[in-house]
């Protein structure tokens, strides 16, 4: 049975009345279908770009369980579209079929070439020869993305850059897109002068390559939420180059990068990371702490999203996937952690 939401919508915070007809939306005015929302601040659903469901700590194996109710604690939150750069296992084709889970963009499994990532058989293990293939096959037999760990420990070299650049342009070819996990300066250097579609992390990201991020749409994932969990036990280490290393780099994001990366016009998106399930809402908070305006660091959550990973947003036979606050979230990014309604495919969750 069809019903209705009126509201304020953001973010061109206009007043509109939409039907909810299945799992579309519709801009009906006049409709008489049952009144379920009056009033408050109408997004589409809440985004997290960076997101594992399914496992919690290195040592984890995949599991299907536990990737359910991962996704339930996000979709809870009012996170409707989640990203999943890379995985231990591809995820199944069922959850994107299933109508109790939010919509996933699935990156494939994490691509690893020699001590690039966590030992063991977490994600894909190839040689740098193989990079290019693996890639093209995470690509095509995802949702068209693949994640490429581009660095890893300090000290550690980062994938070559002309091994990069010939990466992008194989997945591109085929119409994917690459995400690259960076650390280190020089990973982050060559994700950027390869065309790589986001940086996930983007620790020490040098400033000189924000003008060119902005002009080829290179995005910025920063992940604030998952460094600032592990901040207590970096700083209880013993002092040296690798501590200070990891200090350095959340200094810098959270005073300079994210904020100058907003100037220059480069796209800053929300993803929470491992273990932080449902918790939008931190990393939001963490990006306006680091000098993000309020609307920028919600849009990064939700409509700017959406936009940049070519989903759409709230329009006239769009997917009704809607979050409702009672007040606006531009005003007070704090409220995000407290929905009024989440509607996912047409259906009332909240």
């Amino acid at each position: 049975m069809a019903f209705r939401v009126r509201g304020t919508t953001l973010p061109d915070r206009a007043n509109q009345t939409f039907v909810i007809d299945g799992d579309r939306l519709r801009v009906d005015p006049e409709s008489e279908a049952e009144l379920i929302s009056d009033g408050g601040w109408i997004l589409p659903g809440l985004v997290d770009m960076h997101t594992h469901p399914g496992t919690e700590q290195p040592t984890d194996v995949f599991d299907e369980d536990r990737m359910v109710r991962h996704l339930r604690a996000h979709r809870d939150a009012g996170v409707l579209l989640v990203r999943t750069p890379g995985s231990q296992a591809r995820i199944p084709q069922w959850v994107h079929e299933d109508p109790d889970l939010p919509r996933v963009l699935s990156g494939g499994r994490w691509l690893a070439t020699p001590n690039r990532f966590f030992p063991g058989d977490f994600g894909r293990r190839i040689t740098e020869d193989e990079l290019v293939t693996a890639a093209v096959e995470e690509a095509t037999a995802s949702s068209g993305w693949c994640k490429v760990i581009g660095d890893w420990e300090f000290g550690d070299p980062p994938v070559p850059l002309e091994l990069m650049r010939a990466v992008v342009s194989a997945v591109h070819d085929v119409g994917g897109r690459v995400a690259v996990h960076c650390q280190h300066a020089e990973g982050c250097r060559n994700a950027v002068l390869a065309g790589a579609d986001s940086l996930e992390h983007g620790v020490h990201l040098e400033l000189d390559l924000l003008d060119q991020m902005a002009a080829q749409g290179t995005a910025l994932v920063p992940t604030l939420t998952t460094f600032s969990e592990m901040l207590d036990a970096i700083r209880a280490r013993e002092p040296g180059p690798r501590r200070d290393w990891m200090l350095e780099g959340w200094d810098h994001h959270l005073t300079t990068s994210i904020r100058a990366a907003h100037a220059a016009g480069v796209t800053v998106l929300a993803g929470t990371d491992t273990d932080t399930f449902g918790r939008i809402s931190t990393e939001v908070d963490l990006l306006v702490q680091a000098g993000l305006p309020v609307e920028a660091a919600v849009g990064a959550a939700s409509w700017t999203a959406r936009t940049w990973l070519g989903q759409p947003g709230i329009t006239d036979g769009a997917p009704a996937d809607l979050v409702i606050f009672d007040e606006d979230p531009t005003t007070d990014h704090t409220v995000l952690a407290n929905p009024k309604r989440i509607v996912l495919r047409g259906r009332v969750v909240k």
